[in-house]
C-alpha cells in the first residue's frame, strides 16, 4: 500500500504540474513537426493491412509524457527514443523486427543512431516508427520470385522437398503447394518448382489507445505511471490546450 500510495502521490503532482504547465506556447513547439511527421508515415502505411490513420495529438501527448517542455532532453530528444539502455532504437533500424517495413524509404536511408539521439526530427520519426512497429503483427510467407514460371526437375537420391527448394532458390511452403501429394520422394520422380523467397509482410495491427501505446512503447516497466499520465496528456491534448495550427 504505500508503494501504491508514492505511486497515486507521484502521478497527482505530475498532473497537476502538466496542467498548469500547457498554457505556455513552448509546450506546442514540436506541434509542427509532429504532424508533418505522423502525416507522412498515415501517407506511408496507407491501405496496408487495414492500417487506420494514427493521430497526431497521440504522438504529442506521448512528448509531453516523455519528456515536456521543461525537460532537459526536449529540444534534442522529445520522444526519448535512443537514449542509454533502450532497445528500442535498434530494433527499429536493425530491420530484424520489421522496422524496414514502417519507416519511409528516404528515412531509412537518411536516420541513424547517431542522428536519432542529437536530430530532434529524427527523434519524433523514430519514435513514431517504433511505435507503429510494436502495434503492427507481422508473419513471414513466400513470394513468387520473377515470372512465376513452373518447372520440373527429377528427383536425385538424398532429396527432400527442403532440399531442393534450397538448391533451387525456392521455398518449402511452394514446393509443398505445387506437389501435394510428394511426401516420400523417389529418385527420378518429377516435381514441380517455382523460384520463391522468404518475405516478411504486416498481416494486421493493434488498435492505437493509451493502454496499447503505454505498454507496447512503454512496456510500462520504465514508469508504472505512463498509462495514467499518458491518459490525462490526450485529454489535455483532446480540449484543445497546447494545440497549433500548422501549414505546409
Amino acid at each position: 500500500m504505500a508503494d501504491q500510495s508514492l505511486t497515486d502521490t507521484n502521478f497527482q503532482k505530475w498532473r497537476d504540474g502538466l496542467t498548469r504547465a500547457v498554457t505556455n506556447p513552448k509546450w506546442n513547439g514540436w506541434d509542427c513537426e509532429i504532424q508533418m511527421a505522423v502525416n507522412e508515415y498515415n501517407r506511408h502505411l496507407s491501405g496496408k493491412a487495414g492500417y487506420v490513420s494514427l493521430d497526431w495529438k497521440m504522438i504529442k501527448a506521448m512528448v509531453w509524457v516523455e519528456t515536456g517542455a521543461n525537460h532537459s532532453e526536449w529540444k534534442v530528444k522529445p520522444l526519448q527514443i535512443g537514449v542509454m539502455g533502450d532497445p528500442g532504437l535498434h530494433a527499429l533500424l536493425s530491420s530484424k523486427e520489421g522496422g524496414d517495413l514502417i519507416l519511409l524509404p528516404e528515412w531509412k536511408e537518411r536516420m541513424t543512431i547517431s542522428s536519432v539521439r542529437t536530430n530532434p526530427s529524427h527523434n519524433i520519426r523514430a519514435g513514431i516508427g517504433y511505435l507503429l512497429m510494436r502495434m503492427a503483427n507481422f508473419k513471414y510467407v513466400s513470394v513468387v520470385a520473377g515470372d512465376g514460371k513452373i518447372h520440373e526437375i527429377k528427383v536425385k537420391p538424398g532429396d527432400s522437398l527442403a532440399k531442393i527448394a534450397s538448391a533451387q532458390q525456392s521455398t518449402l511452403e511452394v514446393m509443398q503447394k505445387l506437389n501435394p501429394t510428394a511426401v516420400v520422394l523417389r529418385p527420378g520422380q518429377s516435381v514441380k518448382v517455382q523460384k520463391a523467397h522468404i518475405k516478411q509482410v504486416i498481416t494486421s495491427w493493434r488498435a492505437v489507445t493509451v493502454m496499447s501505446v503505454a505498454v507496447q512503447y512503454n512496456s510500462m516497466r520504465r514508469d508504472k505511471n505512463y498509462g495514467r499520465k499518458l491518459s490525462h496528456a490526450y485529454d489535455l491534448v483532446g480540449q484543445g490546450l497546447g494545440v497549433s495550427s500548422c501549414a505546409y
